[in-house]
């Protein structure tokens, strides 16, 4: 064998190699996704283009009214409902977790470690207790109503619970944390030089980070959007506790459909544009990313 066949041989070997290390380390990640995460959107898909059984399940006749379906009034309405409690929930969510993440990156790294296991505390706690524990909060008889009873703010208890600020107050409250944790990742990336920089050159604290700081951290603060945006659309045990079952969002309706009208063609329809939303969204960002650094290479 000649020297140039060796090195194609060696080379071909040692790529063998690197492939076999990578199937070894992501194939468990791959297998998952597959079984947990695509095969089940590939039957959502197959389900929604057929019919509805005279007791439920599925019928094999194709068919897209389903998707017709959904663009009815009544649905529209729901989707529309859903879309403006996700998105004050989401715009709440940026104005609490932006300066929170900002503030932790100017901790100290021990105080830094405390702020960001404080933040991610209620997870360890069950999502239904906390949820039945802001029905204590936020009934007339509650503790927040008791204390402006006491302080002489209100003369009667308020109606806050079964309304729809309610659903919006819990929905913060479970997903706040998925803003603080993304919008704290892009922070701490920003190059320190660059914010010296800008102070050298006379900005003020003010102009520095409108200028630098804002535009560096906006891929995370749509990241943190997104995870607070789609799982508040498609939450159902919020609206149904909180909201007294009055307030009905997408995920409601998905729930329903699948529980209740044993519609399941109808309900995969629903639940595929949630995910089509979700992958436009996450387009979205990407082609912003791709845009803020697309900037950053042509300033350098």
């Amino acid at each position: 064998m000649s020297p140039s066949e060796k090195r194609i041989s060696g080379r071909g070997a040692t790529e063998r190699r690197a492939l076999s290390a990578r199937a070894v380390f992501a194939g468990p990640g791959l297998l998952y996704v597959t079984l947990f995460m695509s095969l089940p959107l590939l039957l959502i898909l197959v389900y929604s283009f057929f019919t509805r059984g005279r007791f439920g399940g599925i019928v094999w006749d194709f068919t897209l009214d389903n998707y017709g379906r959904a663009f009815e009034p009544v649905y529209l309405k729901v989707f529309g409902t859903s879309i403006v409690i996700a998105g004050i929930t989401t715009l709440l969510a940026l104005l609490l977790g932006y300066p929170t993440a900002y503030a932790i990156t100017r901790l100290s790294p021990r105080w830094r470690t405390i702020a960001l296991v404080l933040v991610v505390l209620p997870f360890w706690t069950n999502f239904l207790i906390r949820t039945y524990a802001w029905i204590i909060l936020l009934n007339s008889e509650g503790p927040l109503n008791s204390a402006l009873l006491d302080l002489g703010i209100i003369g009667a208890p308020l109606g806050l619970l079964y309304t729809p600020a309610a659903v919006v107050v819990g929905l913060l409250y479970a997903y706040l944390p998925l803003v603080v944790l993304p919008v704290y990742a892009s922070i701490e990336r920003v190059d320190r030089q660059l914010l010296e920089a800008a102070s050298n050159l006379g900005a003020s604290r003010i102009r520095t980070f409108v200028d630098v700081t804002l535009p560096l951290t906006l891929p995370g603060v749509m990241i943190g959007a997104i995870f607070v945006f789609v799982p508040s659309m498609g939450n159902f045990v919020v609206p149904e506790l909180l909201g007294g079952g009055k307030t009905v969002m997408v995920g409601n309706l998905i729930r329903d459909q699948f529980l209740e009208a044993r519609d399941w063609p109808f309900g995969s329809v629903l639940a595929l544009f949630v995910v089509f939303l979700l992958v436009a969204l996450f387009a979205l960002q990407a082609a912003i990313s791709r845009r803020i650094n697309g900037k950053q290479v042509t300033r350098v």
